[in-house]
């Protein structure tokens, strides 16, 4: 019992030390190329588009122009080795699960990193070019917009997870449905509220204007939309033989 409990430890061990290997390399390539301010440049190009021609951002910090973009590099690295972090975690837990409960983790695990790249993606390459627009149109003369380098990674980090975050709504679905908390024609008579509930949360996580509110609520609709739809696909591909044999 006891060398069976030292063996696992001994695998998750070499399972993380292999996780922040591939982090590692990763994180060495980018600051080979493009660099960290080539990769902070590239994150900033939406908000200096809006600004006026020749417009910068600040940095007040004493060490922010080097530390903001060593960390946009680290937070890239780990995004684009999130795969093969995924795929420790599962070569760890995937020898103790039964053929059914693989068939039930693997797609899950899949899709929601798909979806969460899904959603930063969108929140980069159409949420922030109006939202930046809005704010510079918005902004009196009197004011200079020179928004800091920190802030704005702040800014752009919360929007991106929240986009991700809210992506997710297939996988939520599933999960309740999966796990019986919730049954599809539940979920659909609860229709009416889950649309409210994407207007308020959108616009709670979102700057005050239009756009970007439903730029949020209108996809995380249709993502409810469609985890109602794979559920029922996803429930029946993944049940135990002898529920199957039952039903």
């Amino acid at each position: 019992m006891q060398d069976t409990f030292i063996s696992h430890l001994v695998e998750l061990r070499d399972r993380l030390v292999k996780a922040c290997a591939g982090v590692a390399i990763i994180c060495a390539a980018l600051f080979a190329w493009p660099g960290p301010s080539a990769i902070y440049d590239f994150l900033a190009q939406p908000m200096i588009a809006a600004l006026p021609a020749g417009s910068k951002m600040i940095a007040t910090g004493v060490i922010s122009p080097f530390l903001v973009p060593m960390k946009v590099t680290l937070l890239l690295a780990f995004l684009l080795a999130l795969p093969w972090v995924l795929y420790q975690a599962w070569a760890f837990i995937a020898p103790g699960l039964y053929a059914h409960e693989k068939r039930l983790i693997a797609p899950l695990v899949i899709s929601s990193s798909v979806l969460f790249a899904a959603g930063v993606a969108f929140c980069y390459f159409f949420v922030f070019g109006r939202v930046f627009k809005f704010i510079a149109e918005f902004a009196p003369t009197s004011i200079t917009v020179s928004p800091d380098i920190e802030n704005y990674l702040d800014f752009i980090m919360s929007m991106c997870l929240a986009f991700g975050l809210t992506f997710e709504v297939p996988i939520v679905v599933i999960v309740l449905v999966r796990t019986g908390l919730l049954t599809v024609e539940k979920l659909k008579a609860i229709r009416s509220y889950v649309i409210v509930g994407a207007f308020i949360i959108a616009a709670i996580v979102t700057p005050p204007d239009v756009v970007s509110q439903l730029a949020l609520a209108i996809p995380m609709w249709m993502l409810f939309e469609l985890g109602l739809f794979v559920a029922p696909i996803f429930v029946k591909a993944t049940q135990a033989p002898e529920s199957s044999s039952d039903s």
